[in-house]
Protein backbone atom coordinates (compact mmCIF):
# COMPACT_ATOMS: atom_id res chain seq x y z
CA UNK A 1 0.00 0.00 0.00
CA UNK A 2 1.06 3.36 -0.22
CA UNK A 3 -0.10 6.80 -1.21
CA UNK A 4 -1.34 9.15 -3.84
CA UNK A 5 1.00 11.88 -4.95
CA UNK A 6 -0.66 14.91 -4.52
CA UNK A 7 -2.16 16.74 -8.02
CA UNK A 8 -2.72 20.42 -7.93
CA UNK A 9 -5.73 21.99 -8.84
CA UNK A 10 -5.44 26.06 -8.23
CA UNK A 11 -7.76 26.84 -11.00
CA UNK A 12 -10.31 26.49 -13.61
CA UNK A 13 -8.19 26.03 -16.24
CA UNK A 14 -6.47 23.51 -14.79
CA UNK A 15 -9.47 21.51 -13.36
CA UNK A 16 -10.50 21.54 -17.25
CA UNK A 17 -7.62 20.21 -18.37
CA UNK A 18 -7.72 16.83 -15.75
CA UNK A 19 -11.86 16.65 -16.58
CA UNK A 20 -10.62 16.47 -20.33
CA UNK A 21 -7.52 13.41 -19.58
CA UNK A 22 -10.56 11.61 -17.40
CA UNK A 23 -12.87 11.88 -20.83
CA UNK A 24 -10.21 10.66 -22.93
CA UNK A 25 -9.24 7.87 -20.39
CA UNK A 26 -12.94 6.49 -20.05
CA UNK A 27 -13.25 6.61 -23.69
CA UNK A 28 -9.99 4.91 -23.73
CA UNK A 29 -10.60 2.27 -21.53
CA UNK A 30 -14.17 1.15 -23.28
CA UNK A 31 -12.27 0.76 -26.63
CA UNK A 32 -9.76 -1.94 -24.98
CA UNK A 33 -12.65 -3.92 -22.82
CA UNK A 34 -14.97 -3.84 -26.44
CA UNK A 35 -11.60 -5.05 -28.38
CA UNK A 36 -11.37 -7.83 -25.70
CA UNK A 37 -14.94 -8.74 -25.79
CA UNK A 38 -15.30 -8.74 -29.46
CA UNK A 39 -12.09 -10.91 -30.01
CA UNK A 40 -14.08 -13.75 -28.48
CA UNK A 41 -15.12 -16.87 -30.19
CA UNK A 42 -18.74 -16.97 -31.10
CA UNK A 43 -18.98 -20.93 -31.93
CA UNK A 44 -17.15 -24.38 -30.76
CA UNK A 45 -13.28 -23.89 -33.03
CA UNK A 46 -9.91 -25.63 -32.64
CA UNK A 47 -8.80 -24.23 -28.89
CA UNK A 48 -12.86 -24.06 -27.94
CA UNK A 49 -15.02 -26.65 -26.82
CA UNK A 50 -18.62 -26.44 -27.30
CA UNK A 51 -18.90 -26.93 -23.65
CA UNK A 52 -16.81 -24.25 -22.50
CA UNK A 53 -18.88 -21.67 -24.68
CA UNK A 54 -21.59 -20.71 -22.35
CA UNK A 55 -18.12 -19.09 -20.10
CA UNK A 56 -17.09 -17.23 -22.92
CA UNK A 57 -19.94 -15.78 -23.69
CA UNK A 58 -20.78 -15.25 -20.03
CA UNK A 59 -17.44 -13.21 -20.16
CA UNK A 60 -18.36 -11.51 -22.98
CA UNK A 61 -21.82 -9.83 -21.50
CA UNK A 62 -19.73 -8.91 -18.29
CA UNK A 63 -17.06 -6.95 -20.33
CA UNK A 64 -19.69 -5.98 -22.28
CA UNK A 65 -21.84 -4.56 -19.59
CA UNK A 66 -18.47 -2.75 -17.89
CA UNK A 67 -17.67 -0.91 -21.32
CA UNK A 68 -21.11 0.79 -21.11
CA UNK A 69 -20.66 1.60 -17.56
CA UNK A 70 -17.42 3.07 -19.03
CA UNK A 71 -19.92 5.32 -21.57
CA UNK A 72 -21.65 6.54 -18.07
CA UNK A 73 -18.71 7.46 -17.09
CA UNK A 74 -17.67 9.28 -19.92
CA UNK A 75 -20.82 11.21 -19.97
CA UNK A 76 -20.97 12.15 -16.20
CA UNK A 77 -17.36 13.86 -17.14
CA UNK A 78 -19.01 15.63 -20.13
CA UNK A 79 -21.65 16.65 -17.96
CA UNK A 80 -18.87 17.95 -15.61
CA UNK A 81 -17.09 19.95 -18.20
CA UNK A 82 -20.58 21.69 -19.32
CA UNK A 83 -21.46 22.01 -15.72
CA UNK A 84 -18.02 24.29 -14.95
CA UNK A 85 -17.99 26.14 -17.83
CA UNK A 86 -16.41 24.27 -20.76
CA UNK A 87 -17.55 22.14 -23.86
CA UNK A 88 -17.84 18.54 -24.13
CA UNK A 89 -14.34 16.50 -24.72
CA UNK A 90 -14.73 14.01 -27.72
CA UNK A 91 -11.18 13.57 -28.89
CA UNK A 92 -8.92 10.64 -27.43
CA UNK A 93 -5.70 9.12 -28.63
CA UNK A 94 -5.41 7.61 -31.79
CA UNK A 95 -5.78 3.53 -31.85
CA UNK A 96 -4.82 1.21 -32.80
CA UNK A 97 -1.01 1.53 -31.37
CA UNK A 98 -0.78 1.78 -27.67
CA UNK A 99 -2.06 5.68 -26.59
CA UNK A 100 0.56 8.03 -25.19
CA UNK A 101 0.34 11.20 -22.78
CA UNK A 102 -0.49 9.56 -19.65
CA UNK A 103 1.73 9.06 -16.72
CA UNK A 104 4.25 6.62 -16.83
CA UNK A 105 1.95 3.74 -15.21
CA UNK A 106 -1.28 4.85 -16.85
CA UNK A 107 -1.17 3.05 -20.58
CA UNK A 108 -3.76 1.97 -23.24
CA UNK A 109 -3.37 -0.05 -26.02
CA UNK A 110 -5.87 -2.70 -27.71
CA UNK A 111 -5.59 -6.25 -26.65
CA UNK A 112 -7.40 -9.42 -27.60
CA UNK A 113 -8.94 -11.52 -24.60
CA UNK A 114 -6.52 -13.61 -22.67
CA UNK A 115 -4.09 -13.56 -19.57
CA UNK A 116 -2.60 -10.33 -20.60
CA UNK A 117 -5.83 -8.34 -21.25
CA UNK A 118 -7.13 -9.15 -18.03
CA UNK A 119 -4.19 -8.43 -15.95
CA UNK A 120 -3.83 -4.65 -17.34
CA UNK A 121 -7.55 -4.56 -16.55
CA UNK A 122 -7.20 -5.61 -13.23
CA UNK A 123 -4.23 -2.82 -12.66
CA UNK A 124 -6.21 0.06 -13.86
CA UNK A 125 -9.26 -0.53 -12.57
CA UNK A 126 -7.55 -1.78 -9.21
CA UNK A 127 -8.81 0.27 -5.76
CA UNK A 128 -6.54 2.90 -3.79
CA UNK A 129 -3.50 1.83 -2.41
CA UNK A 130 -3.47 -1.39 -4.02
CA UNK A 131 0.31 -2.53 -5.30
CA UNK A 132 0.09 -4.54 -8.45
CA UNK A 133 1.90 -5.16 -11.72
CA UNK A 134 0.78 -4.04 -15.47
CA UNK A 135 0.67 -7.06 -18.12
CA UNK A 136 4.00 -7.44 -19.88
CA UNK A 137 4.05 -5.13 -22.58
CA UNK A 138 2.94 -2.12 -20.28
CA UNK A 139 6.09 -1.16 -18.60
CA UNK A 140 6.08 2.51 -16.97
CA UNK A 141 8.19 4.23 -19.49
CA UNK A 142 10.00 7.30 -17.79
CA UNK A 143 10.31 9.49 -14.62
CA UNK A 144 6.24 10.95 -13.83
CA UNK A 145 5.71 14.47 -13.74
CA UNK A 146 5.94 16.83 -11.28
CA UNK A 147 3.22 18.22 -9.17
CA UNK A 148 1.93 21.59 -10.42
CA UNK A 149 3.77 24.51 -8.65
CA UNK A 150 1.90 27.62 -6.94
CA UNK A 151 3.32 29.63 -9.57
CA UNK A 152 2.36 27.86 -13.03
CA UNK A 153 -0.39 29.27 -15.18
CA UNK A 154 -0.40 27.08 -18.27
CA UNK A 155 -2.26 23.62 -17.31
CA UNK A 156 -1.08 20.61 -17.30
CA UNK A 157 -0.51 16.67 -17.17
CA UNK A 158 0.28 15.41 -13.32
CA UNK A 159 0.92 12.03 -11.88
CA UNK A 160 -1.60 9.78 -11.31
CA UNK A 161 -1.46 6.26 -9.92
CA UNK A 162 -4.94 4.70 -10.91
CA UNK A 163 -7.93 6.62 -12.63
CA UNK A 164 -9.60 6.59 -8.97
CA UNK A 165 -6.63 8.81 -8.29
CA UNK A 166 -7.44 11.12 -11.21
CA UNK A 167 -10.69 11.62 -10.16
CA UNK A 168 -10.24 11.85 -6.25
CA UNK A 169 -7.82 14.53 -7.27
CA UNK A 170 -10.88 16.37 -9.45
CA UNK A 171 -13.39 15.77 -6.21
CA UNK A 172 -10.63 17.74 -4.34
CA UNK A 173 -10.17 20.62 -7.15
CA UNK A 174 -13.55 21.10 -6.96
CA UNK A 175 -14.07 22.06 -3.54
CA UNK A 176 -11.14 24.16 -3.38
CA UNK A 177 -12.42 25.88 -6.30
CA UNK A 178 -15.77 26.17 -4.98
CA UNK A 179 -14.85 27.47 -1.61
CA UNK A 180 -12.28 29.85 -3.52
CA UNK A 181 -14.82 31.09 -6.23
CA UNK A 182 -17.99 30.24 -4.28
CA UNK A 183 -20.44 27.86 -6.14
CA UNK A 184 -22.54 29.61 -8.26
CA UNK A 185 -19.14 31.03 -10.00
CA UNK A 186 -18.33 27.73 -10.52
CA UNK A 187 -21.19 26.19 -11.63
CA UNK A 188 -21.73 28.33 -14.50
CA UNK A 189 -22.94 26.01 -17.26
CA UNK A 190 -26.57 25.64 -17.84
CA UNK A 191 -28.37 22.28 -16.90
CA UNK A 192 -30.43 21.93 -20.05
CA UNK A 193 -27.38 21.42 -21.99
CA UNK A 194 -26.13 18.71 -20.31
CA UNK A 195 -27.09 14.98 -20.72
CA UNK A 196 -29.69 13.19 -18.36
CA UNK A 197 -31.76 9.84 -18.18
CA UNK A 198 -34.45 10.73 -20.38
CA UNK A 199 -31.36 11.20 -23.30
CA UNK A 200 -30.11 7.54 -22.49
CA UNK A 201 -31.71 5.36 -20.06
CA UNK A 202 -29.07 5.91 -17.33
CA UNK A 203 -31.16 6.76 -14.04
CA UNK A 204 -27.57 7.99 -12.73
CA UNK A 205 -26.78 10.61 -15.56
CA UNK A 206 -28.03 14.21 -14.34
CA UNK A 207 -27.48 17.41 -14.62
CA UNK A 208 -24.96 18.77 -12.80
CA UNK A 209 -25.59 22.52 -11.11
CA UNK A 210 -23.31 22.25 -8.18
CA UNK A 211 -21.02 20.75 -5.47
CA UNK A 212 -22.74 18.05 -4.24
CA UNK A 213 -24.08 17.07 -7.91
CA UNK A 214 -20.66 16.68 -8.77
CA UNK A 215 -19.06 15.06 -5.65
CA UNK A 216 -22.24 12.35 -6.41
CA UNK A 217 -21.37 11.73 -9.83
CA UNK A 218 -17.47 11.45 -8.87
CA UNK A 219 -18.20 8.62 -6.78
CA UNK A 220 -20.87 6.90 -8.79
CA UNK A 221 -17.85 6.63 -11.33
CA UNK A 222 -15.20 5.60 -8.63
CA UNK A 223 -17.24 2.84 -6.57
CA UNK A 224 -18.81 1.17 -9.90
CA UNK A 225 -14.95 1.18 -10.90
CA UNK A 226 -12.51 0.22 -8.00
CA UNK A 227 -15.26 -0.29 -5.40
CA UNK A 228 -16.45 1.72 -2.62
CA UNK A 229 -13.71 1.48 0.09
CA UNK A 230 -12.91 -1.88 1.00
CA UNK A 231 -15.57 -3.27 -0.89
CA UNK A 232 -15.21 -4.14 -4.34
CA UNK A 233 -16.77 -7.42 -5.60
CA UNK A 234 -19.38 -5.92 -7.96
CA UNK A 235 -17.12 -3.44 -8.95
CA UNK A 236 -15.57 -3.48 -12.13
CA UNK A 237 -12.23 -4.68 -10.38
CA UNK A 238 -13.88 -7.29 -8.93
CA UNK A 239 -15.80 -8.57 -11.79
CA UNK A 240 -11.83 -8.73 -13.91
CA UNK A 241 -10.68 -10.31 -11.04
CA UNK A 242 -13.02 -13.19 -11.19
CA UNK A 243 -13.00 -13.70 -14.67
CA UNK A 244 -9.07 -13.81 -14.44
CA UNK A 245 -9.67 -16.33 -12.13
CA UNK A 246 -11.81 -18.47 -13.97
CA UNK A 247 -9.71 -18.21 -17.01
CA UNK A 248 -6.79 -19.38 -15.55
CA UNK A 249 -9.31 -22.42 -13.59
CA UNK A 250 -9.91 -23.56 -17.62
CA UNK A 251 -6.87 -23.21 -18.90
CA UNK A 252 -5.31 -25.10 -16.32
CA UNK A 253 -8.04 -27.86 -16.96
CA UNK A 254 -7.45 -27.23 -20.61
CA UNK A 255 -4.38 -26.35 -21.89
CA UNK A 256 -5.42 -25.85 -25.61
CA UNK A 257 -7.95 -23.78 -24.14
CA UNK A 258 -8.18 -20.32 -26.33
CA UNK A 259 -11.24 -18.55 -26.88
CA UNK A 260 -10.11 -15.91 -28.84
CA UNK A 261 -9.51 -14.92 -32.48
CA UNK A 262 -5.92 -14.61 -33.19
CA UNK A 263 -6.51 -10.56 -33.51
CA UNK A 264 -3.94 -8.15 -34.45
CA UNK A 265 -4.29 -4.41 -33.52
CA UNK A 266 -4.80 -4.00 -37.70
CA UNK A 267 -6.01 -1.10 -39.89
CA UNK A 268 -6.14 0.14 -43.20
CA UNK A 269 -3.43 2.86 -43.15
CA UNK A 270 -1.90 5.38 -40.74
CA UNK A 271 -3.45 8.29 -39.29
CA UNK A 272 -1.34 11.66 -39.00
CA UNK A 273 1.80 10.62 -38.49
CA UNK A 274 0.41 7.73 -36.18
CA UNK A 275 1.19 4.21 -38.65
CA UNK A 276 -0.33 0.73 -37.55
CA UNK A 277 1.75 -2.37 -36.53
CA UNK A 278 0.07 -4.55 -38.69
CA UNK A 279 -1.83 -3.09 -41.95
CA UNK A 280 -5.11 -5.03 -43.37
CA UNK A 281 -4.12 -6.40 -47.21
CA UNK A 282 -7.85 -8.24 -47.81
CA UNK A 283 -9.52 -5.33 -49.42
CA UNK A 284 -13.38 -6.80 -47.79
CA UNK A 285 -11.49 -6.70 -44.31
CA UNK A 286 -10.14 -3.17 -44.82
CA UNK A 287 -13.77 -1.84 -46.07
CA UNK A 288 -15.25 -3.34 -42.96
CA UNK A 289 -12.69 -2.23 -40.75
CA UNK A 290 -13.27 1.24 -42.43
CA UNK A 291 -17.23 1.29 -42.01
CA UNK A 292 -16.45 0.04 -38.09
CA UNK A 293 -14.23 3.20 -37.92
CA UNK A 294 -17.07 5.32 -39.09
CA UNK A 295 -19.86 4.37 -36.89
CA UNK A 296 -21.30 3.93 -33.55
CA UNK A 297 -24.65 2.67 -34.78
CA UNK A 298 -23.30 -1.08 -35.68
CA UNK A 299 -20.39 -1.42 -33.84
CA UNK A 300 -21.30 -4.73 -31.79
CA UNK A 301 -22.06 -6.90 -35.71
CA UNK A 302 -19.17 -5.27 -37.14
CA UNK A 303 -16.36 -5.74 -34.53
CA UNK A 304 -17.38 -9.60 -33.69
CA UNK A 305 -17.00 -9.72 -37.73
CA UNK A 306 -13.84 -7.83 -37.69
CA UNK A 307 -12.34 -10.57 -35.25
CA UNK A 308 -13.33 -13.36 -38.00
CA UNK A 309 -11.79 -11.70 -40.54
CA UNK A 310 -8.08 -12.05 -42.07
CA UNK A 311 -5.69 -9.45 -42.11
CA UNK A 312 -4.56 -10.33 -45.29
CA UNK A 313 -1.54 -12.69 -47.38
CA UNK A 314 1.00 -11.09 -45.77
CA UNK A 315 -0.56 -12.19 -42.05
CA UNK A 316 -1.35 -15.61 -42.36
CA UNK A 317 -3.76 -16.77 -40.01
CA UNK A 318 -4.11 -13.50 -38.13
CA UNK A 319 -7.67 -11.61 -37.99
CA UNK A 320 -7.95 -8.15 -37.81
CA UNK A 321 -10.03 -6.89 -34.90
CA UNK A 322 -11.86 -3.89 -34.07
CA UNK A 323 -9.00 -1.18 -34.27
CA UNK A 324 -10.95 2.25 -33.49
CA UNK A 325 -9.01 4.33 -35.57
CA UNK A 326 -9.82 7.95 -35.86
CA UNK A 327 -9.86 9.71 -39.32
CA UNK A 328 -8.47 12.58 -36.98
CA UNK A 329 -8.26 13.62 -33.20
CA UNK A 330 -9.65 16.96 -32.93
CA UNK A 331 -12.91 17.51 -31.28
CA UNK A 332 -15.54 17.87 -33.88
CA UNK A 333 -18.70 19.67 -32.20
CA UNK A 334 -21.47 21.11 -34.07
CA UNK A 335 -23.48 23.54 -32.00
CA UNK A 336 -26.46 24.45 -34.53
CA UNK A 337 -29.21 21.53 -34.10
CA UNK A 338 -30.58 21.59 -37.34
CA UNK A 339 -27.24 21.78 -39.20
CA UNK A 340 -25.90 19.10 -36.92
CA UNK A 341 -28.91 16.87 -37.28
CA UNK A 342 -28.38 17.20 -41.20
CA UNK A 343 -25.31 16.44 -41.24
CA UNK A 344 -25.30 13.46 -39.30
CA UNK A 345 -28.39 12.02 -41.33
CA UNK A 346 -26.37 12.78 -44.37
CA UNK A 347 -23.62 10.49 -42.87
CA UNK A 348 -25.50 7.51 -42.19
CA UNK A 349 -26.89 7.56 -45.63
CA UNK A 350 -23.20 7.61 -47.11
CA UNK A 351 -22.49 4.77 -45.04
CA UNK A 352 -25.46 3.10 -45.02
CA UNK A 353 -25.10 2.49 -49.01
CA UNK A 354 -21.57 1.69 -48.53
CA UNK A 355 -22.35 -0.95 -46.12
CA UNK A 356 -24.33 -2.30 -48.87
CA UNK A 357 -21.82 -2.27 -51.25
CA UNK A 358 -19.80 -4.42 -49.12
CA UNK A 359 -20.02 -8.29 -50.41
CA UNK A 360 -17.98 -10.24 -47.82
CA UNK A 361 -17.03 -13.89 -48.03
CA UNK A 362 -18.31 -14.05 -44.17
CA UNK A 363 -20.39 -12.51 -42.63
CA UNK A 364 -22.53 -10.74 -45.55
CA UNK A 365 -25.99 -11.08 -43.59
CA UNK A 366 -24.06 -9.00 -40.84
CA UNK A 367 -23.05 -6.40 -43.31
CA UNK A 368 -26.50 -6.30 -44.61
CA UNK A 369 -28.36 -5.81 -41.21
CA UNK A 370 -25.47 -2.84 -40.34
CA UNK A 371 -26.89 -1.18 -43.82
CA UNK A 372 -30.48 -1.55 -43.32
CA UNK A 373 -29.92 -0.12 -39.24
CA UNK A 374 -27.96 3.01 -40.43
CA UNK A 375 -30.54 3.78 -43.62
CA UNK A 376 -33.42 3.56 -40.96
CA UNK A 377 -31.23 5.82 -38.40
CA UNK A 378 -30.92 8.26 -41.16
CA UNK A 379 -34.73 8.39 -42.07
CA UNK A 380 -35.95 8.66 -38.24
CA UNK A 381 -33.80 11.48 -37.88
CA UNK A 382 -35.10 13.03 -41.29
CA UNK A 383 -38.41 12.90 -39.38
CA UNK A 384 -37.06 14.65 -36.63
CA UNK A 385 -35.73 17.33 -38.80
CA UNK A 386 -38.43 18.38 -40.86
CA UNK A 387 -39.99 19.65 -37.80
CA UNK A 388 -37.33 21.53 -36.85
Amino acid sequence: MRGESAIVVGDRKELTYLLSQAAELEHGLMCEYLYAAFSLKSAASPGLRADQLAAVERWRGMILGIAAEEMLHWAMVQNLLTAVGSAPYVSRPHMPHQARGYPPGVQVRLLPFGEAALQHFVYLERPEGMEGADAEGFQAAGPPPAPMRAEEIIPRGQDFATVGHLYRSIERGLAYLADKLGEDRLFIGPAFQQADEAAFGWPDLQPITGLEGANRAIERIVEQGEGARGDWADAHYGRFLAVLHDYRAMRKEDPAFEPAHPVAAAAVRGVEGFEPEVYISDPTTGACSDLFNAVYEAIKPLGLLLAALPVGPDHPGVTAGASFQLPYRASFLLPHRRSAWLRFAERLDELAGFAASLQPAAGADTVAAVSGALGQAASDLMAHIKGV
